[in-house]
């Protein structure tokens, strides 16, 4: 145990990996905290060990995961709405609406997905408020959550997106309009 916990705060990348690899299956409040931490390694392949790690761990561990919420980290916190969102922690819905609002678009960006894939229907004004914000990453978000939930958008509105949309985003808008 104690090694794990060495190997995730000081191992090389590699080293990380391979213990990450094993650790789906832990429900160890000290060992998950550290998996927890690895989503905001400066590696980007054991941020994603990370991830599947705590997504196929089949342990209760929302409440975790819901905690880390409010990480300082951005990475964190996105991340971890989005490991709830793959875990279909509905119970989650209100502590991810929260970071919709978040001031660093990346983890308003992945809130909105996560909210969007857990199918939150009370989040339509969210999602209808932020396929205007000024992040278009956030945007996209916001507006595929629209598509798939099905939501009524006013016409206006449409036209006000449009303004600043890049064709990816027309692409999508062009679907609403079917």
């Amino acid at each position: 145990m104690e090694n794990i916990v060495k190997v995730l705060e000081s191992g090389n990348s590699e080293e990380k990996i391979k213990i990450l690899e094993t650790l789906d299956k832990t429900d160890n409040p000290e060992v998950l905290e550290k998996i927890i931490s690895k989503l905001d390694d400066d590696d980007i392949k054991v941020r994603g060990e990370a991830f599947s790690s705590l997504i196929l761990n089949k342990n209760k561990i929302s409440d975790f995961l819901i905690q880390n919420l409010n990480s300082t980290s951005k990475n964190i916190r996105g991340f971890a709405a989005l490991v709830l969102a793959n875990r279909n922690e509905t119970n989650a819905i209100p502590n991810i609406t929260k970071l919709a609002k978040d001031e660093r678009s990346m983890v308003r960006s992945c809130a909105i997905g996560a909210l969007g894939h857990l199918k939150a229907k009370e989040a339509k004004d969210i999602f209808l408020d932020s396929v205007l914000d000024t992040n278009v990453e956030v945007r996209k978000s916001a507006l595929q959550a629209i598509i798939n939930l099905k939501f009524p958008i006013a016409e206006e509105r449409i036209t006000e997106i449009s303004k600043e949309a890049d064709s990816e985003l027309l692409k999508m808008l062009s679907k609403l309009k079917k």
